[in-house]
């Protein structure tokens, strides 16, 4: 949204307290900009700090989801995994984060991944299919954040991705998915990811795919 500069005048012309009336207000209705306010103006909190804090929660989500997988299904583990994902989302709109969106986002892949291994592996397709996709479109949005960052970041992240990778191999289900809907998992164990990943994605999407 954009303002004409006679509003942006007549905003300027306020006086403080009606300035400071006028923002707390909005600040009620906007919570995540209220907290992202609070972040930067009050916290002690690097970036950083925060990043460790909401790795802190996710690990804490995931040791009590492992203790509830014997009554589980695999919609059960992707509603976990948007839940967790939503910690991710909340962290990055307070602090900006990119370089903790992507580590978040492979840890978090990672560690589902191994859940889905050891407990719904041998699910049928049907079954896991909506999982399946799920795991295989957030890859692929894991990828085009790394082309989002300097290249000399993505190297960080190498031996993560190749675990990915191996993980996805260890699940015939979840590979032959990966594999329909456009997915080489040998981007990520090389390290390689191409750098029209966007427009592989769009494409994609385009023919139906990663849905």
């Amino acid at each position: 949204m954009t303002f004409d500069k006679e509003f942006k005048e007549a905003i300027s012309q306020l006086s403080s307290a009606e300035k400071d009336k006028l923002i707390f207000r909005l600040l009620k209705k906007d919570l995540n900009l209220a907290n992202q306010l609070l972040f930067e103006l009050v916290s002690s909190d690097s970036k950083e700090d925060r990043r460790e804090k909401t790795k802190e929660k996710i690990v804490n989500s995931i040791v009590r989801i492992k203790q509830h997988c014997k009554y589980s299904t695999p919609g059960m583990l992707l509603m976990e995994m948007r839940d967790t994902n939503g910690i991710i989302n909340e962290h990055v709109k307070i602090t900006n984060d990119k370089y903790g969106e992507i580590y978040l986002q492979i840890f978090v892949l990672n560690e589902f991944l191994q859940i889905y291994n050891e407990y719904f592996k041998d699910c049928s397709m049907k079954q896991s299919y909506t999982l399946n996709i799920y795991c295989v479109a957030k890859v692929f949005k894991i990828m085009i954040l790394l082309k989002k960052i300097h290249e000399d970041l993505t190297a960080d992240f190498a031996g993560d991705l190749e675990k990915t990778g191996q993980l996805f191999g260890n699940n015939p289900c979840l590979m032959h998915s990966a594999i329909h809907n456009g997915l080489d998992v040998n981007w990520l164990i090389k390290n390689q990811i191409p750098n029209n990943v966007v427009e592989i994605e769009k494409d994609l999407r385009q023919r139906g795919y990663l849905k």
